[in-house]
């Protein structure tokens, strides 16, 4: 990419990250993958209890690596039952420190995510004493209007060929909502496998600082 293009980015990130620090969260700019993982293991503490959301954006940029590493209490999922799965969710409440990422972060300093257990927005809105999410440039829109259009045509699709989830969105590549004309927030598909069950917008907090929010000049996840 050309650093004029580049350039470009980094202004809208800064426009975003200052919005953010408006709504009484805290940003930080990160220039690749390798900052971003750097910035992570910065704001987290050895020994301190960690969960995290299913994410592409951790994977591509080394965190779960990290959190699997010995340094931290981590309340992992991989290779659990479904019994087990409910009490890490659970267990995830009491964290020292939560990872995610978003669905879409709006221009305005607003986070935007859709979830199916929603055990993941649940966690960003109340219980782990500190919230990280981890954002590529890709992610950010103008308004929730963008981010609704962003999560029917493309991080639900994308993350139900993740999950391997038996819906419209997956097999046709788009929200059947779009398909037929619509756009409303909760509009979709009848599946049972459906992701996008628990929408919810973050925006100023009353707790300052409590999430933290790195956005990255690269693209990262869907």
């Amino acid at each position: 990419m050309s650093e004029y293009k580049r350039s470009v980015y980094q202004k809208i990130l800064e426009r975003t990250a200052e919005a953010l620090k408006t709504n009484n969260m805290l940003p930080f700019i990160a220039e690749n993958k390798e900052e971003a993982l750097s910035m992570v293991k910065k704001l987290l503490t050895e020994g301190g209890t960690v969960a995290c959301g299913g994410s592409a954006t951790l994977d591509e940029i080394g965190a779960m690596e990290l959190l699997r590493s010995g340094a931290y209490k981590f309340y992992d999922r991989a290779g659990k039952s479904p019994e087990e799965i409910q009490e890490v969710y659970r267990a995830a409440f009491s964290a020292d420190f939560y990872l995610t990422s978003s669905n879409a972060i709006t221009e305005n300093g607003e986070l935007y995510n859709v979830d199916g257990n929603s055990n993941r927005v649940a966690a960003i809105c109340f219980g782990p004493a500190s919230v990280i999410v981890v954002a590529g440039r890709n992610k950010i829109v103008r308004d929730l209007d963008e981010a609704i259009i962003r999560v029917k045509r493309l991080a639900a699709p994308a993350n139900t060929a993740r999950l391997e989830c038996e819906t419209y969105c997956r097999s046709k590549g788009e929200c059947m909502a779009l398909a037929s004309g619509s756009s409303g927030m909760t509009d979709g598909c009848r599946s049972k496998s459906r992701i996008c069950c628990s929408y919810v917008v973050t925006a100023q907090q009353r707790i300052k600082d409590r999430i933290k929010v790195i956005l990255v000049n690269e693209d990262i996840g869907f």
